[in-house]
């Protein structure tokens, strides 16, 4: 197989399958998705593939760590089509998007810190375990109480409901809570990707439990961009290729 890569003696579906332990069915979908520029064809009609092919099917597979299976493909399809710049945008996008998720990060450590820090005096303040109205707890944020109610619809906070009064009551983990979603919320993150973070907290147990998470966040994000480093170059192999 290596002979023929280097010689530019013609490649069977099979020869590009059996190198990337794929199927060959696998590689004719590709090539019909255009991830795969067009195969030749014998007089008998068979597919016949040539290093060209093995570059482009060696940058998807490169690329889909670090891009997804969706966006690596319009990557391919975009360069098979000649749009180069298309396919650079596309790749952009990818890295913008990693930026965005290493500042979400940053912003629940700083945020986390932060709670961590004011978490002893706020103690003291919150009449515990009876719990706090809507409104001692907006004095203590320095926010509203219409806040606090947007972020309850929101799903940051889920205070119950005192059953006399109907007044809402946020216990120790609902304060802890919008604490969290205040400092969030002063960083500009969307109250979206703060519900999912609550939740995640909350699943998890509390904060201490999250510490873990979030150095799996961490590792993630690394080897989602040293990915991405990979996919790069071996679509630049590939581009050098069809130049």
């Amino acid at each position: 197989m290596g002979k023929n890569l280097q010689t530019g003696d013609r490649l069977r579906p099979v020869d590009l399958a059996s190198r990337h332990g794929l199927s060959t069915q696998a590689v004719r979908n590709y090539e019909e998705a255009g991830i795969l520029p067009p195969a030749a064809r014998t007089p008998s009609g068979y597919r016949v593939y040539a290093p060209l092919h093995a570059g482009a099917l060696r940058a998807f597979l490169a690329l889909l760590p670090g891009h997804g299976h969706q966006r690596a493909a319009s990557i391919m399809r975009a360069v098979n089509a000649g749009a180069l710049d298309e396919a650079l945008r596309l790749v952009d996008e990818t890295h913008v998007q990693l930026v965005d998720d290493r500042r979400t990060l940053r912003a629940v450590e700083d945020a986390l810190a932060e709670l961590g820090a004011g978490a002893g005096a706020a103690a003291g303040e919150a009449p515990f375990p009876g719990g706090l109205f809507i409104g001692p707890l907006a004095r203590q944020l320095g926010i509203r109480p219409a806040t606090l109610r947007k972020w309850e619809r929101a799903g940051l906070v889920r205070p119950r409901r005192d059953p006399r009064t109907g007044y809402r009551v946020f216990t120790e983990a609902d304060v802890r809570d919008a604490r969290l979603a205040h400092q969030l919320r002063r960083g500009g993150r969307p109250l979206e990707q703060i519900a999912t973070l609550l939740a995640q907290v909350r699943a998890a147990g509390g904060l201490e439990p999250l510490e873990a998470a979030l150095r799996d966040w961490h590792g993630r994000l690394s080897a989602r961009g040293r990915a991405m480093l990979a996919g790069a170059a071996a679509l630049e192999a590939y581009l050098g290729m069809r130049d």
